[in-house]
């Protein structure tokens, strides 16, 4: 009996030895998690100057009203210090479903969806899992171009072919293509590049598409899932996704045309990296917010991220790591990036020195959306330079699309 009970109070001891060390895994598992969620904190700007809304207000408003408001569809917003001192919601996003637009509307942002891939592969780098200066092959080795690193990706100085002018006769309008499927046909072409690797600079959305891929590629997860991950959650950009074709297409805020006619999708709507974010006015400023914040991205890596990379030609406009910029001496940098996909247009302007943002967004075509940059004088000593600028270093489409035809050309037997 004595036996017995010795045994049982054994298994007692160890069965609540078992529980507690259970327990303080999980405990530890917790807050680990909680830890992790709390690293981050937007951070402290000054307060908002009393004087700097009624300052200013009338100004931004009478631009607004007289340049903006009519015929107007979509988002306007202007912030100082992290907090918005002007915003207006106008319109429809979605004319079948009788949806109106608000600051919970989620738009279709075209190639300002290239700050948060950015973004995304700056925080990799900051985790050691990305290397800046490391050839691509080491993270796609099928590709095969030589002599191309992730930084050239993001800068657009790769020369890598635009997948845009792929001709039907290599797929087809009716097929959707994917992110992967422009790697098989780069290389299934073998198509050359436009120039010499870390050359030039020539804007390019199969940079950010093979970024996408990077990512997907280091993490084992999918690009939207990841981006909900490394920076929707931790910012609270509660209203944002990236979009890969698994939603429903005909409940989101759609594209028009200047005169509100549906625009259809394409056989490359189904490509992310370089698009497909549908976001808000606001989220976006919690974004430019988070890139303030130390414990969002290190300082090593936005000094990376804030700096130009192209001085080959004389000229004001040049491009960081994810992020458009116009640079004049003796003048602030106006930081910002552009959209225009289909009938969605806008621009998500950071006025870094003022710690000013300002975002519009339209999903019913237009070109007023990239005359905002005229208000950056308003804050500061800004350069007030075209938005989309002609003389910035593109390819031409035509010899882009000579090259590509070219190497189709010859890979027919």
């Amino acid at each position: 009996m004595i036996f017995g009970f010795s045994r049982f109070t054994t298994l007692l001891v160890f069965f609540f030895l078992l529980f507690g060390c259970q327990t303080e895994v999980k405990v530890a598992k917790k807050t680990d998690a909680e830890t992790s969620v709390e690293e981050f904190r937007f951070p402290k700007f000054n307060p908002v100057p009393k004087s700097f809304v009624p300052h200013y207000y009338d100004s931004i408003s009478h631009f607004y009203r007289d340049r903006i408001a009519p015929d107007f569809n979509g988002m306007f917003l202007v912030a100082k210090n992290g907090v918005v001192v002007y915003e207006r919601y106008k319109g429809m996003a979605n004319h079948q479903f009788k949806q109106r637009v608000d600051k919970h509307t989620p738009l279709h942002v075209a190639s300002i969806s290239k700050v948060v891939t950015a973004i995304v592969i700056c925080k990799l780098v900051d985790s050691n899992l990305v290397v800046l200066d490391k050839d691509i092959r080491s993270y796609l080795p099928e590709i095969m171009y030589e002599g191309i690193t992730v930084r050239m990706l993001l800068n657009h100085r790769s020369g890598i072919p635009y997948y845009g002018y792929f001709p039907y006769s290599i797929w087809p309008a009716t097929k959707t293509l994917t992110n992967q499927k422009i790697v098989q046909l780069l290389n299934t072409y073998k198509m050359p590049l436009y120039f010499p690797p870390n050359s030039q600079f020539s804007y390019c959305n199969t940079n950010y598409v093979l970024l996408a891929l990077i990512a997907e590629r280091i993490t084992h997860k999918k690009f939207p899932r990841l981006a909900e991950e490394l920076v929707f959650d931790p910012l609270e950009m509660t209203d944002s996704f990236i979009n890969d074709g698994s939603k429903n297409s005909d409940s989101l805020a759609q594209s028009y045309d200047s005169r509100n006619t549906l625009e259809p999708f394409t056989n490359l709507d189904g490509v992310y990296g370089d698009k497909n974010l549908y976001t808000t006015a606001r989220d976006l400023l919690k974004l430019d917010k988070g890139t303030y914040s130390s414990a969002f991205l290190s300082d090593a890596i936005k000094k990376e991220i804030f700096k130009g990379y192209s001085y080959e030609h004389k000229g004001k406009s040049n491009y960081g790591l994810g992020f458009r910029m116009r640079e004049d001496k003796g003048k602030s940098t106006l930081f910002f990036h552009t959209g225009w996909w289909h009938g969605n247009t806008g621009c998500y302007a950071s006025l870094r020195q003022d710690t000013i943002c300002m975002i519009i967004l339209s999903n019913h075509y237009t070109k007023k959306v990239f005359a905002i940059n005229r208000l950056s004088t308003l804050f500061g000593n800004y350069p007030y330079e075209p938005l989309i600028d002609t003389k910035e270093n593109f390819i031409r489409p035509n010899v882009a699309k000579l090259h590509m035809d070219e190497a189709i050309r010859k890979k027919k037997p």
